[in-house]
């Protein structure tokens, strides 16, 4: 057997074999496969928490979905990224023919074959996701985005020479600063604070010989943190949010009604042309992000008509009411859910599928409402400025 990729560590009378996998590779799930059943551990963990797990062994989670609970929860940006990632490596493993995380799969059916305790040793994508975003500030959530959307749809392609190369140490510590260097403060929910869940989870791990299955980036970091000691509820906290954000939600809006008012007081035709200006700004960006998603004109009509509104209070979105009118409208049929899997391979698809077609309804739609407060606000100033003495 080849200890090409393997890391053995002694602990306390434990021994714990760590297997650095490239998740979209051939070789790393026969590996995976060969070091199970060579070994025989008592444990088996493996990069997933419960949800991605899930996501695995039910293949049927897609029609259960309830697409307006997702809109009333606030969750259509969140499904969306994820859908959108999943998609970027769903490609990538098409491309070499296998399932993506067909490393983690092998882990999972190994241990059972074995007899082996099934561990699910990462942390709650959800946690992590609202440690990254808490870690960045505007811009950064913007070039985030950007970069996640320019990665997924890019056609660009790689051998799997390349990737396997991937494992390699040196390298990933290069990738991951180079990473790192554009996003600085990503690194530690991302990469650090995971490293340390996850070595605390295999360290806890029952028995006296431990199998973990895991990316290759986070190997040289558990190696390092295996032997400290860690607070899995501390690493599982939700960030407290900043009032800094309802702060400046509820201070927009009350700064322009209040200049819109003194205006129409000094000058009524200024401040009639203030709040056509307000409206039309954001009806129209808030519409225009409906239209790009393809939305049903009734869908992109109520962006319009909302978007004025709902930008007057930070509790409430154009985009909610768009995507529920959407939802309604163009109700997604069981054989969108099912399609699911296959749609988010493509631009076009994430357009085609009547669910993605509802989530990015109402992502762009409250993007084009956030663009119209700052266009549509510089323009109340300005008339402000201008005919007011």
């Amino acid at each position: 057997m080849s200890e090409e990729n393997v890391t053995r560590i002694e602990l306390n009378d434990k021994e714990i074999i760590l297997i650095g996998t490239a998740h979209v590779s051939k070789q790393s799930a026969e590996q995976v496969k060969s070091v199970i059943e060579s070994e025989l551990p008592d444990s088996v963990c493996v990069e997933l928490d419960e949800q991605r797990y899930q996501s695995i062994v039910n293949k049927n989670q897609w029609k259960d979905m309830d697409i307006f609970k997702v809109i009333k929860e606030k969750k259509a940006t969140l499904l969306l990224m994820n859908l959108a990632i999943s998609s970027f490596q769903k490609r990538m493993a098409n491309q070499f023919g296998i399932q993506a995380g067909q490393e983690m799969i092998q882990g999972i059916e190994s241990a059972k074959e074995t007899g082996a305790h099934l561990v699910l040793a990462d942390r709650n994508i959800q946690v992590t996701f609202a440690r990254i975003w808490s870690n960045v500030g505007f811009w950064g959530k913007a070039q985030l985005l950007t970069q996640i959307c320019f990665s997924i749809f890019s056609d660009e392609k790689i051998t799997e020479e390349e990737l396997e190369k991937m494992k390699n140490q040196d390298t990933i510590n290069a990738i991951l600063k180079e990473f790192t260097e554009h996003f600085p403060k990503l690194k530690v929910p991302l990469i650090d604070e995971r490293d340390q869940y996850l070595a605390q989870k295999i360290k806890e791990a029952p028995g006296d010989k431990v199998v973990a299955v895991l990316g290759a980036a986070h190997v040289p970091g558990i190696v390092n943190e295996i032997k400290k000691d860690h607070d899995l509820k501390r690493l599982t906290e939700l960030p407290p949010k900043s009032n800094i954000p309802k702060i400046i939600g509820w201070s927009i809006p009350i700064l322009i009604l209040a200049v819109i008012a003194y205006t129409f007081f000094a000058n009524p035709s200024a401040g009639l042309q203030q709040t056509i200006s307000w409206v039309l700004w954001h009806g129209a960006l808030s519409a225009i992000g409906a239209a790009v998603a393809l939305g049903h004109p009734l869908a992109i009509l109520t962006a319009f008509v909302a978007a004025p509104i709902t930008s007057l209070n930070p509790l409430l979105a154009a985009g909610w009411f768009a995507g529920i009118v959407q939802a309604m409208v163009s109700k997604p049929h069981v054989r969108d859910f099912e399609n699911l899997a296959k749609d988010i391979f493509s631009i076009k698809g994430f357009w085609n599928n009547k669910v993605t077609r509802i989530l990015l309804v109402v992502v762009l739609a409250n993007l084009g409402s956030s663009i119209g407060t700052f266009v549509g606000g510089a323009d109340v100033i300005r008339l402000f400025l201008e005919n007011v003495k």
